[in-house]
């Protein structure tokens, strides 16, 4: 296990932008995890799980605790299917897949990131989400200190969320742990997040024609290059897209064209923040991408604070144009 004191954040975060924490842990192994876990239930240290950090804002502050940044970055064949560790870049798997014809994971095409952090947040794009390659997780209850292995319907997948993002949800019945309760138990301070660390997957996929899989995912990525501001830092789509259901019929009547399936029908959050004049609006170093709206980019020198102002003056102009609460995607430390 390495262990680095007063460790900088930002560097390990696609939006390069967060202040240091007090200590972070690269673990190996499941025995990692717990003497960590053992160290910060002794001295009352609150902890963090730290994937890929594509997806995520950090404090100009840092994090006053641990940071756990899993290293489980194997991929193996497997009778029931490619077993893969949590830590493994997407980018590989689907170098992998390529290499395999493997089919079903061909929409995450330059999807940044982690396969841990896909699952904690049902990663999706192009009408294709990771729920779908999904057959078992396992996780390590940092309050019951036993692995879990959920099925996909245990693990309550739902639009960019499952039950490893939530605050924690109840375990499968069958291990009789207690559900969670908001703060971490056996001595454990404010967890952020959910309760358990994903160790691993295996996934669900079948064998395909190579040529068409790697061809398939070179134009997911290509079609990022050409939509997405990808010459900036930033932490990928800022918000969510809308619910039909959940927007007033005015607005799903002025965004009819723009409706599209992801996986259900919503409204580009997009298509919403340009229409409300947003484009190009900056706050310090943060600005509101003019290529694709629904990101907020780091033109250089922005800092925490800038983005959540940001975010407010976004929600708040969305909100009074199209009577539309938007939700953040990303995670905020």
């Amino acid at each position: 296990m390495v262990v680095r004191r007063n460790a900088s954040l930002k560097d390990l975060t696609s939006f390069h932008i967060g202040g240091p924490a007090d200590y972070l842990c690269e673990v190996q192994n499941i025995e990692d995890i717990k003497e960590v876990l053992r160290i910060a239930r002794e001295n009352s240290v609150p902890f963090f799980v730290l994937g890929g950090g594509t997806n995520m804002l950090i404090s100009d502050g840092g994090f006053h605790g641990v940071v756990i940044k899993p290293k489980f970055d194997f991929i193996e064949n497997s009778p029931g299917g490619v077993k893969v560790g949590a830590g493994v870049l997407m980018n590989d798997l689907l170098d992998f897949c390529s290499r395999e014809g493997l089919s079903g994971l061909e929409w995450a095409g330059g999807l940044p990131g982690t396969l841990g952090g896909a699952i904690r947040g049902n990663a999706g794009c192009f009408g294709g989400e990771i729920k779908d390659a999904v057959q078992e997780v396992m996780s390590f209850d940092t309050e019951g200190g036993k692995i879990v292995r959920r099925n996909n319907k245990e693990c309550e997948f739902a639009y960019r969320n499952s039950v490893f993002k939530s605050s924690g949800g109840p375990l499968p019945s069958r291990l009789g742990l207690r559900s969670h309760s908001g703060e971490g138990g056996s001595g454990l301070r404010h967890r952020k997040g959910g309760r358990e660390i994903i160790l691993e997957a295996v996934l669900r996929l079948e064998k395909g024609n190579r040529g068409a899989i790697a061809k398939a995912i070179e134009e997911k990525m290509a079609y990022r290059t050409s939509r997405y501001p990808l010459e900036y830092p930033s932490a990928g789509s800022m918000f969510k897209n809308v619910d039909i259901k959940a927007a007033p019929r005015a607005t799903v009547e002025f965004a009819k064209a723009k409706i599209k399936n992801d996986p259900f029908p919503v409204i580009p959050v997009a298509y919403l923040i340009s229409e409300a004049g947003l484009k190009g609006r900056m706050v310090g170093g943060a600005v509101v991408s003019t290529k694709h709206p629904n990101f907020i980019v780091n033109t250089g020198q922005a800092t925490a604070e800038d983005v959540r102002d940001l975010i407010k003056i976004v929600k708040r102009e969305v909100a009074r144009r199209f009577g539309v609460e938007l939700e953040e995607e990303i995670s905020i430390l």
